[in-house]
């Protein structure tokens, strides 16, 4: 049997036929919800496990003058830093452990490791599959995107500042180190850029006391890492690590939610599971990459019900024809994403800089 490719636009308003088709995929989704507690306690003791071997091999290899060999290791560290971040991502969404403080205490330490406030990030997360696909609260929590009349209406400066953020080596390649390293220290809200319209925020003192923690937690910890091995070692080490990680991370982001099929709808006309299962993209991963990434490559069940832990997305999927017969997003159309800048309302589809030029 063929697999299924993705249609080249999703319509903003479902159809009677999809719209059932979509209440039976949700309620489907419901029957894996909820933490099975070995299973999360065996994830989180198996890759923290080898984070810490990783960076315990890396520190090592400095201390003996091979750092070209400590950075090779990054690329695998970082892979399981991407599958750390994932578990914190489900203790944000409650999904990673039945108890509401298991899930905050860990995601907190993790965000040790991410470099990401959990409380802040959290939040505007959650924010992100509310408002997922909704032109009406777009904001916090996703990539900054214009409709084609919006763009047109800008100015000469906010149009070059809008091209400046939506450069594929601003979003995914300089922009994700500086923003995990540095800007998530900033205990702000950065408000609407100038050329946003629309834009649904947070306020600023939940963000201040989320991002201030972790700051102290930072200092506290690779303060403690660079007194014991060295501050030059401790930069070697987690820098790269932290940076690696932050792209890939970005990359994934913006794949499934930025495509040519993707969908975007005013509230009036907006629907929660159809910008799940449209507007989520499929991302069809080989199996190493998968594990890697936490199955998150399935984030259309993920948007659908996010109290479904990372280990049980897959079987989730297996179960249900319905969603196997939805379309996927290849490796090869993935590289079309970064091109596909502006949401064209007449066309239904996302599209590129040269379509208003």
């Amino acid at each position: 049997m063929s697999q299924p490719v993705r249609t080249p636009c999703a319509p903003a308003v479902a159809s009677s036929n999809q719209t059932d088709a979509f209440a039976r995929i949700s309620d489907h989704c419901q029957y894996f919800r909820g933490a099975a507690p070995t299973r999360s306690i065996g994830q989180l003791v198996l890759n923290l496990s080898l984070y810490g071997g990783l960076i315990a091999a890396m520190y090592g290899l400095v201390a003996i003058g091979a750092w070209w060999a400590a950075l090779l290791l990054s690329v695998p560290a970082s892979g399981i830093l991407m599958r750390l971040f994932i578990i914190q991502h489900d203790c944000g969404h409650g999904a990673f452990f039945k108890s509401k403080r298991a899930n905050h205490v860990v995601g907190w330490v993790i965000s040790v490791l991410s470099f990401t406030p959990y409380g802040y990030w959290r939040d505007a997360h959650n924010r992100h599959h509310a408002n997922s696909g909704n032109l009406t609260k777009r904001g916090m929590g996703g990539v900054d995107t214009l409709t084609v009349e919006e763009f047109k209406r800008l100015t000469p400066r906010n149009k070059a500042l809008y091209k400046f953020y939506r450069h594929p080596l601003t979003l995914l390649v300089f922009g994700p180190p500086v923003y995990f390293l540095l800007l998530q220290r900033l205990p702000m809200d950065a408000g609407p850029m100038p050329y946003s319209e629309v834009y649904f925020g947070m306020k600023g003192p939940r963000i201040w006391k989320s991002v201030m923690l972790l700051n102290l937690g930072l200092v506290v910890f690779y303060g403690g890492l660079a007194f014991l091995f060295g501050s030059l070692a401790t930069l070697i080490v987690i820098a790269p690590t932290v940076s690696l990680a932050g792209i890939a991370g970005s990359w994934l982001f913006y794949v499934q939610h930025q495509y040519e099929g993707a969908y975007w709808a005013d509230r009036k006309d907006w629907s929660y599971n159809a910008a799940a299962l449209l507007g989520s993209s499929h991302y069809d991963l080989p199996r190493i990459l998968q594990w890697f990434t936490g199955n998150i490559g399935l984030h259309h069940i993920h948007h659908l019900c996010s109290l479904i832990p990372n280990y049980r997305l897959q079987e989730c999927y297996d179960a249900s024809p319905e969603l196997q017969a939805l379309p996927k997003l290849s490796i090869r159309d993935s590289f079309k994403s970064p091109g596909m800048t502006l949401w064209d309302e007449q066309s239904g589809r996302m599209v590129g800089f040269s379509a208003v030029q």
